[in-house]
């Protein structure tokens, strides 16, 4: 039964499979945190007016048009 546990251990050991997950787990976390950071710090405004102001480059673009 001893050799069986020991057995056990040393493959659990050999085994990398938890420590690649673990890797990728803190890889997503700090991407995620980066991406927070960035919104909270005015990128997220930025993007807000951007696409604000390309809503109003098509709006007009689509009153010409139907004006014509």
């Amino acid at each position: 039964m001893i050799k069986y546990i020991d057995k056990l251990i040393a493959k659990l050991k050999a085994s990398e499979k938890g420590q690649g997950m673990v890797e990728y787990a803190l890889i997503i976390a700090f991407v995620a945190a980066i991406a927070i950071v960035a919104l909270n710090n005015g990128l997220g405004q930025a993007i807000k007016d951007a696409f604000t102001s390309a809503s109003s480059m098509v709006s007009s673009a689509n009153n010409v048009v139907t004006k014509t």
